[in-house]
């Protein structure tokens, strides 16, 4: 993964604690609309963690399957945790991707295009790396407010510290909608691009079970709890405690939306 200034990607276990449980959700939601055939050739950017990895080899029946990242703690996490012959996972950026001979059946990517500086040239990069005919495709949080328990955290991150604007994900990553990722594809040179939304339930079990694992560092918005000092971080809990919890520590149930992408690479397969 790339990063902008104050972001994090080091921590695979406070990662999972923090978005893992809803990037599993999700990946099962991907794999459902790409419904790829099985014993095809994989190749993954930005496999974080691992969580798209695991569900490609569960769901779809992969013959291999290459999983990189550019952050090798997250590479050797995720390498620790799937112990499967047909997965090897590689520490490389999107401008340096392992080929195949021939090109990969399906070259995807979960949850990270938005944090590559250059999502053109990665886009680019993962259609070279795909067979005449193959399969390019992608998906992405709704930033825009889609993610409900991270909107509602900026939003009264930003009430309490008007300068966490700049780092509010929905002002960063807000205009990465469906229209925006058709155009990323096509001008990939992909053809036959689609989109589709995918929403997951995001349920905590209680108000400590929601905050936690905004205490883990790992992310963005962990990044900058760990960046405010005691008192500032205890004000901004008890904002969010009586948002979403006035009641005591019932359970919050929210959603969480995604949006997919797909593309073929022109040539004959």
């Amino acid at each position: 993964m790339s990063q902008a200034a104050g972001d994090r990607w080091a921590g695979g276990g406070a990662y999972d604690a923090y978005m893992g449980r809803w990037s599993a959700l999700v990946a099962g939601e991907f794999l459902d609309w790409l419904r790829a055939e099985p014993a095809g050739h994989w190749l993954e950017i930005g496999c974080g963690t691992g969580m798209l990895t695991a569900s490609i080899c569960s769901r779809s029946d992969p013959a291999t399957v290459v999983a990189t990242d550019q952050s090798a703690p997250f590479v050797e996490y995720a390498r620790t945790g799937l112990q499967d012959p047909r997965v090897s996972h590689v520490a490389a950026a999107a401008d340096a991707l392992p080929s195949r001979t021939g090109g990969f059946d399906f070259v995807v990517s979960g949850l990270v295009l938005n944090f590559i500086p250059e999502a053109g040239a990665a886009v680019a990069a993962m259609s070279e790396r795909a067979r005449p005919g193959g399969t390019v495709a992608a998906y992405l949080w709704d930033y825009s407010g889609g993610v409900e328990f991270l909107h509602y955290f900026w939003e009264e991150a930003v009430a309490a510290n008007p300068g966490a604007a700049a780092l509010d994900e929905s002002r960063r990553f807000g205009t990465w909608g469906p229209s925006y990722l058709t155009s990323l594809f096509e001008r990939a040179g992909l053809i036959g691009v689609t989109t589709a939304t995918l929403t997951i339930p995001t349920v905590f079990s209680t108000f400590d079970d929601f905050w936690r694992p905004f205490l883990g560092g790992a992310g963005p918005a962990p990044a900058y709890v760990a960046s405010l000092a005691p008192p500032e971080r205890e004000l901004l809990a008890q904002r969010l405690r009586a948002r979403l919890s006035p009641a005591g520590d019932a359970s919050i149930s929210l959603q969480a939306r995604a949006y997919a992408v797909r593309g073929r690479r022109a040539g004959a397969p």
